[in-house]
């Protein structure tokens, strides 16, 4: 009778999470991060243990072997619904028709030739290895696809792992006992039913918890990030500088800052579209250009940021000289006028700098040595020198603090 309402507690926690997750996953168009198939999941399960209050024993019937085809169904079902929310573009319906069909006819067959007490090892095997797999698969995941969820997929990795162990159980008390093992009232099926309600309890706000952390990471990525280009903003830099001179041992900065040469002239002979098309394949040239590793961002309507980590002042200027030269050499087609624009940057360099609180700093200092190179010329580079290296905590006075130049 005891397990029986912990049956039931099961059921009534797996499908009110299931209408949760629907709900959620209906509130999030475009990538649902696997809340739809966490639903069919719990779903799923809940049918089968239901199938199970209403079978009453271990009887051979058309509803036991739904009841166990659905009972593995799930966790596949739960499986998808995981690469799912990693980004894993995978189908739902196709791969658990296959399932449910082929498991039902493996069912027949076991059933026919070995009886009962087989068929039902045979589930608690079948479950005790797709459980191992997934563990598996948890763990590969902290190492590769999820290290910023270390903390959540190690909470995981130990829930399944626990779910594993009680089925390998199950086999093995079904081969030495059979049936009877099964019990609804035996200690170990308590055991087994407690555990499982836990997991339904913990389990459903805990992938919750995961949404809402991705939910909350993409907006500050957002928030760091340039609209139209993807490059950092200003605030994306400093935090990228933040965590990274947060290392031990973490090699001095140097920062390039490159405009575009008479952005405002292509603005104004072909269009603000045009102009666009600029910023963005410039953008492109930047991120290809630079090491892996630098950080690249966008300031400014026509000015770009590169930062050069870990690297020394002669591989400073071989990288500038590298993007001015990209820059210079690859035209752009223009979408409306299908003419081919070109344009150079100008590039200024500030000396390195060590601290995420250098950042302003090093920029003002690239950008005297940018207003250098606009004035002699364009396209070009130039580096700051000692002249330029204004303290922080120095006020500049407004007409100096931003002087203007040539486009």
């Amino acid at each position: 009778m005891v397990a029986s309402t912990l049956v039931g507690m099961l059921c009534a926690h797996l499908l009110c999470f299931s209408g949760m997750f629907l709900l959620i996953s209906r509130r999030l168009p475009g990538n649902r991060m696997g809340m739809d198939f966490f639903a069919v999941g719990n779903l799923l399960l809940a049918s089968a243990y239901i199938l199970q209050l209403i079978e009453g024993g271990h009887a051979w019937s058309v509803m036991s072997v739904v009841n166990h085809t659905l009972t593995l169904a799930a966790p596949i079902v739960y499986w998808l619904g995981a690469m799912r929310f990693f980004g894993r573009q995978v189908r739902l319906w196709r791969p658990l028709i296959v399932f449910c069909v082929a498991y039902a006819i493996v069912q027949l067959l076991v059933q026919w030739n070995a009886g009962s007490a087989a068929r039902y090892a045979m589930l608690a095997a079948m479950a005790t290895l797709l459980f191992f797999v997934m563990a598996l698969t948890v763990i590969y995941g902290v190492r590769t696809f999820a290290k910023d969820l270390y903390g959540e997929m190690v909470f995981f990795a130990l829930l399944i792992g626990g779910i594993c162990v009680l089925n390998a159980l199950k086999f093995m008390k079904i081969v030495d006992g059979g049936l009877d093992a099964l019990n609804m009232d035996s200690r170990f099926q308590m055991i087994f039913y407690i555990y499982m309600s836990t997991l339904a309890t913990i389990l459903p706000p805990s992938i919750v918890w995961l949404v809402l952390r991705r939910l909350t990471d993409n907006l500050r990525d957002m928030a760091a990030r340039d609209p139209m280009t993807d490059l950092l903003n200003r605030r994306g830099l400093l935090e990228a500088l933040q965590r990274y001179f947060k290392a031990r041992n973490a090699a001095p900065a140097y920062l390039l800052l490159m405009d575009v040469d008479h952005f405002k002239l292509i603005n104004d002979t072909h269009g603000h579209q045009a102009g666009d098309e600029v910023i963005c394949h410039v953008a492109d040239l930047l991120r290809a250009t630079v090491r892996r590793g630098d950080l690249t961002g966008r300031i400014g309507g026509e000015e770009f940021v590169a930062i050069c980590l870990e690297a020394d002042a002669e591989g400073v200027m071989n990288l500038a000289e590298r993007l001015r030269a990209s820059v210079e050499s690859h035209a752009i087609k223009d979408a409306a006028s299908g003419h081919l624009l070109r344009c150079t940057v100008t590039i200024g360099i500030s000396p390195h700098f060590h601290g995420a609180d250098g950042l302003e700093d090093a920029l003002r200092q690239a950008d005297a040595a940018l207003y250098r190179g606009k004035s002699a010329g364009r396209n070009r580079i130039e580096s700051a020198d000692v002249f330029d290296r204004i303290p922080a905590e120095i006020s500049l006075p407004p007409e100096l603090h931003r002087r203007p130049r040539p486009g």
